[in-house]
């Protein structure tokens, strides 16, 4: 993605932020407040097609998509930082307060700048809801009570070889890519942590899906229905799309 694209979709993404609590505020009753929103955070192994399940889901629920790339330019870029945390509503600013100063009370977790903006950042995105959210330890960040947590794994053997499909390249060049991403993905958290989670306990996650044995409309499929269940559940009020 160009500057330009990147530039135009960061805008098309803080536009529909800005309306986003508008329109949830005018579709509920006025003796009540909107329902808590919900949000999908995304985990994956490398060479999990994390990307296209991620796509399949914004598509089916018209969630918008924030990814490494977006995160990190919004937590990096001032204007746009502010402009994020200012379209959150005043109504869950108390929330997102809440649990950043818990976040930040605990010894292990990172006090640089760029955590506490990033983190900041998948606060707000999360107070807005209604999103997938890939990667950068949104499941470790985001209540689980306003949360789905998902993670995608796979054999190494087969990992190697969708990473070999998808780039064009030797097995060798393969593997060693699938582990530079994956023991990256572990540094990212233990830097932004300080501790050294281990990504893959099942304990962590709400759901684990083996991408071995589903298709990317598969996984989708069942993504958003434990979100329907989590729903019904009674642990957020509200509806999901019909996809």
């Amino acid at each position: 993605m160009d500057q330009a694209s990147r530039e135009q979709r960061l805008a098309e993404i803080l536009t529909h932020l800005s309306q986003h609590w508008e329109t949830r505020g005018k579709t509920a009753p006025e003796d009540r407040s909107p329902p808590d929103p919900f949000t999908i955070a995304l985990s994956r192994q490398a060479g999990t097609q994390g990307t296209a399940v991620a796509r399949e889901l914004g598509s089916r629920l018209g969630w918008p998509i924030y990814d490494r790339e977006l995160l990190e330019q919004i937590a990096h870029d001032m204007k746009l930082h502010t402009s994020l945390l200012e379209s959150v509503d005043e109504r869950r600013v108390p929330w997102m307060e809440g649990v950043f100063e818990n976040l930040m009370g605990v010894p292990y977790v990172s006090d640089s700048a760029y955590a506490r903006h990033l983190i900041k950042t998948i606060l707000a995105l999360g107070a807005h809801g209604e999103c997938v959210i890939v990667g950068r330890g949104a499941s470790f960040i985001l209540p689980a009570a306003t949360t789905l947590r998902v993670l995608l794994v796979a054999p190494l053997s087969d990992r190697i070889a969708t990473k070999s499909r998808a780039l064009g390249i030797g097995r060798q060049e393969a593997e060693h890519r699938v582990e530079t991403v994956d023991r990256e993905r572990r540094q990212f958290i233990r830097g932004v942590f300080a501790k050294n989670l281990d990504l893959t306990d099942n304990v962590l996650y709400d759901l684990v899906l083996n991408v071995s044995r589903f298709s990317v409309a598969a996984c989708a499929q069942v993504i958003i229905e434990a979100l329907r269940q989590q729903q019904i559940s009674g642990a957020v009020k509200g509806k999901v799309p019909t996809p």
